[in-house]
């Protein structure tokens, strides 16, 4: 989350006292949480050419903490590529290159953390499905977000909450606050607005003992509506309190609602000064109450808890939230809709950047594994806060994504029904040994020709495509080294099918110095390149790969029919259709090029008239070795 207090969702790496004397200025900062003001400080470091692995780590820890994921980007960097580099760094390092859409160096970085951390269950989770990122991106986006116009503003806006007309959420926007130097914007209050005519809008300062002139964040209301939860600064009747290292912790609070105002503020009995709590969230009858904490034995740097609350109102003991919920990672803003359902965020799971929004169906013994929620929902940056209301399928969210209005905006969030899809198992496997062929390229069609999607089958030489139901498709199958095969899938109701694509090792179709292919057709008139053609071609590109010297001239010649500029023009197109498609399977250019003949050299000279053999036999392709 960029832009709001965060002191419970800190995991910092610990990288001892540094010896320079010089950097103690820059040290305070940082261990008061004063990321930005840190970041300042070391960057004066730098220029007086006071830099080494400390400040460097220091420097991305601070750009990390405040979500300036191209600035962090840079002096994890450095760090990563030294012989010291902690798992955790090289973590944060693969975190920010995804964050900033470098996909491929992502998977690099996290497979090196995955060596350095085996047991880690993010590494587990990655080495499962390193290419989760193209899954989930391709995948149609189950939930529709609007940024809320009427509430955000320039400051930091999140935990959109509603109960019945009134909507309360969180904002930095009160300029009567003094600073938070962690961000440099105003501390955070708790606002209550109202629904009006189907819009969200006159929001003002929740009215009562709430809010102070420090952080109050997330709330979670009873059903009855008598009884407030909400997290703050650890601060009660007067008293700021302080651990050990001099950071002021995030506490849990409950207030009662006396005569429409929210009056006294009690803290909840498990509340430290040595960690925080906050980010309450209630299950539907109230009776357990789900927070987010750091305290000592947790898994990661914060886990999502549970504690019971009796008819009284008293707590039981805390415990962390069964099953594979939390990570080594953060867990973080917890929400139970009314089945029961968990949805909360988290960087520890797979996601597609920053924090990202998962979904955890309710059992009996606590909760299914999680699930992403998917693009729309989800984007490269934070996507946290989520309510949703599985009656209506709308909730909130919030979200520093880009083209918002402020830092952290709100969205409204509206679950969009899926579409009639067929899901396509395609075993790609060798034609003579029936083995699994690893790699190979899937590309689907539509009847029209149109290319839809590519995939990549796995180890076991499986690849799943997505398809709309009942309409006919194609699948095609490349790999290098074997001639492409393509299959017609009839059209097929809502479900799942399983197919085999068969591909043959390219054989000798090399005669003096030509490559002989079968024709390369075209539609009258045009030049694009046709899946029929493709799966020739792919046979040249084969070939090409197999003999990298090999230099080749592709010569098109159309039959002898029609003007001769005009066909000189269009066999000019089609022979450099045909040369930029083999450069985009990864030929270099200079080894593949082109000229169109039109109807200069036909190989049938017909004299007085041509049948259809003889203009078939002259509208042709010819692949002609230059070099080897």
């Amino acid at each position: 989350m960029k832009k709001i207090y965060t002191l419970l969702l800190i995991f910092a790496v610990t990288l001892g006292t540094a010896q320079n004397k010089d950097t103690k200025k820059a040290d305070d900062l940082y261990d008061q949480l004063a990321y930005t003001d840190a970041a300042a400080a070391y960057q004066k470091l730098l220029k007086k050419g006071k830099a080494g692995r400390y400040v460097f780590e220091r420097l991305a820890n601070s750009y990390y903490f405040i979500n300036d994921t191209k600035k962090a980007e840079t002096y994890y960097k450095r760090v990563a590529k030294g012989r010291k580099a902690s798992p955790e760094v090289i973590y944060n390092y693969a975190q920010t290159l995804k964050a900033n859409g470098k996909f491929s160096d992502y998977n690099t970085w996290m497979k090196k953390f995955a060596e350095m951390s085996p047991d880690d269950s993010r590494a587990a989770q990655f080495m499962k499905n390193p290419n989760y990122v193209p899954q989930i991106m391709d995948d149609f986006a189950r939930y529709e977000a609007k940024n809320l116009e009427d509430i955000n503003t320039e400051y930091s806006e999140f935990g959109g909450f509603l109960r019945g007309k009134d909507f309360y959420f969180s904002s930095a926007r009160n300029t009567n606050r003094k600073k938070y130097h962690w961000d440099e914007q105003p501390f955070l209050d708790v606002y209550k607005a109202e629904v009006v005519g189907g819009t969200i809008k006159n929001a003002a300062l929740l009215e009562g003992d709430v809010n102070t002139k420090y952080h109050e964040g997330n709330i979670a209301i009873t059903a009855d509506g008598k009884r407030m939860y909400f997290d703050r600064n650890d601060y009660l009747d007067g008293k700021f309190e302080k651990s050990e290292e001099g950071i002021n912790q995030i506490n849990l609070y409950w207030t009662e609602l006396v005569d429409g105002n929210w009056k006294g503020v009690f803290s909840a009995p498990f509340n430290s000064s040595e960690y925080s709590t906050g980010h309450p969230a209630l299950s539907p009858d109230g009776s357990t109450l789900y927070f987010v904490s750091d305290m000592p034995g947790g898994k990661g740097g914060s886990d999502i808890y549970m504690v019971s609350i009796d008819k009284s109102g008293n707590f039981g003991t805390p415990k962390a939230v069964p099953g594979t919920i939390n990570t080594e990672g953060k867990e973080v803003f917890p929400f139970i809709d009314t089945d029961g359902n968990l949805y909360f965020s988290s960087d520890g799971h797979m996601g597609l950047g920053g924090l990202d929004g998962f979904y955890a169906e309710a059992i009996a013994t606590g909760f299914k594994s999680p699930v992403n929620l998917g693009k729309g929902a989800n984007s490269e940056q934070d996507d946290f806060a989520f309510s949703y209301d599985p009656t209506t399928k709308t909730g909130f969210m919030a979200s520093n994504r880009k083209g918002g209005k402020g830092s952290d905006d709100i969205y409204s969030v509206t679950g969009v029904e899926p579409p009639c899809e067929v899901s396509m198992d395609v075993n790609v496997i060798n034609e003579y040994t029936k083995e699994p062929i690893f790699g190979a390229r899937l590309d689907l069609y539509d009847n029209q020709e149109n290319r839809l999607s590519t995939k990549t089958s796995g180890e076991d030489g499986h690849g799943t495509l997505l398809a709309e139901c009942e309409k006919e498709h194609i699948i095609q199958a490349v790999f290098t080294g074997f001639e492409s095969n393509a299959l017609t899938v009839e059209a097929s109701p809502n479900g799942s099918i399983t197919r085999t694509i068969e591909l043959r090792p390219i054989e000798a179709i090399i005669v003096d110095d030509k490559i002989e292919l079968d024709p390369i057709l075209f539609d009258y008139n045009k030049h694009n390149i046709k899946p029929q053609a493709a799966f020739e071609l792919d046979k040249l590109v084969g070939i090409m790969k197999k003999y990298p010297n090999m230099v080749v001239k592709v010569e098109s010649h159309t039959d002898t029919r029609g003007k001769a500029k005009y066909n000189r023009d269009l066999s000019e197109k089609r022979a450099q259709s045909t040369v930029q498609y083999v450069i985009s399977q990864g030929i270099e250019a200079e080894r593949i090029s082109g000229q169109g003949f039109g109807l200069d050299k036909p190989a049938v000279n017909c004299g007085s008239g041509c049948t259809d053999d003889d203009h078939q036999k002259n509208r042709r392709s010819e692949f002609i070795i230059v070099s080897r």
